[in-house]
């Protein structure tokens, strides 16, 4: 398999942990004092987390995981608002010059994640 991986800089181990287990719906495969690594198969993501004792701001704009469709974007919205999650839902939303079905949630760092699904590029 394939994997897409992201290393994060993270204020708090703990919290970023927690957050992503129930974001990712998967417990980590690896964890060290100040270290954490989760696998997932759909999105195929290698996620890991590193409390840096210096970090200041957001770096990254967004993160996000497309899907293959609006009844997918329903699911895992509905999946996080059961772990207790707020989620800011974009209904036909014109983003990236594309139509898109969206929602939204934030990790204890103010990242920005986003489930997604593109109905059609758009000018």
């Amino acid at each position: 398999m394939v994997y897409v991986h992201i290393g994060m800089n993270v204020k708090n181990i703990k919290e970023s942990k927690e957050f992503y287990e129930r974001f990712l719906g998967v417990k980590p495969v690896k964890e060290k004092q100040n270290y954490v690594k989760f696998l997932t198969e759909k999105p195929a993501l290698n996620l890991t987390l590193q409390e840096e004792e210096n970090y200041e701001g957001n770096q990254i704009n967004h993160l996000g995981v497309q899907i293959e469709s609006k009844d997918d974007v329903l699911y895992h919205k509905k999946r996080l608002e059961k772990e207790g999650f707020f989620a800011r839902e974009e209904m036909d939303v014109n983003c990236c010059y594309a139509l898109q079905d969206k929602f939204w949630v934030t990790d204890p760092n103010g990242i920005e994640w986003e489930y997604f699904y593109t109905k059609e590029d758009i000018d």
